[in-house]
């Protein structure tokens, strides 16, 4: 899932706050079991419709913060407060992008025509994550389109070692190509 600035923002202020105040392990906790009452399409339907009232979000999120810590529960309601749902909605993916930075890994993607074996996606993984100076958590996703060859995407990093990559790239140099007149 992609985080936007914003989320990754007020993700880092609670992250900072909770590993402050040393109840880091309960609010990652809170936050992921956030995550998946907020992926519910019935509660994101709620938190995100601008014509609902706000009481009545409020309603429908406070029935997932039974048992919550207070700091999880005292964000959920400034989010709230200040008209930023969608922060809550990305709440849990922000959370564990800035677990994995602090562990030094990075999630990602190799996208390749076919499956691969996970030696091999293990070997893809150490190496580029050499060349990025993190441990790579990688997962494989086909997608047909790319003819042959790989496409790794991590963080905010892509290396396109693909047939139809490979050829886009030859497409564009061809039409800079100034021909004699």
């Amino acid at each position: 899932m992609i985080v936007d600035a914003v989320t990754a923002r007020w993700a880092g202020a609670l992250y900072g706050l909770a590993a402050k105040q040393g109840v880091l392990s309960t609010v990652v906790a809170d936050v992921e079991r956030l995550g998946v009452e907020f992926a519910r399409p019935e509660v994101r339907r709620v938190l995100q419709n601008p014509r609902i009232d706000a009481a009545t979000r409020r309603g429908a999120v406070a029935a997932c913060l039974r048992g919550a810590h207070v700091l999880t529960q005292n964000f959920v309601g400034l989010a709230l407060d200040r008209g930023r749902e969608e922060v809550l909605v990305g709440l849990s993916a922000a959370f564990r992008r800035r677990i994995l930075l602090d562990a030094g890994q990075v999630e990602g993607f190799v996208e390749t025509a076919r499956p691969i074996d996970p030696a091999d996606l293990a070997r893809v993984a150490s190496d580029f994550g050499r060349l990025l100076g993190q441990k790579l958590i990688l997962k494989n996703r086909v997608v047909p389109e790319l003819i042959g060859g790989a496409r790794v995407i991590a963080g905010n990093r892509m290396l396109d070692g693909s047939v139809s990559g490979r050829l886009e790239g030859l497409r564009r140099r061809l039409q800079e190509v100034q021909l004699p007149g």
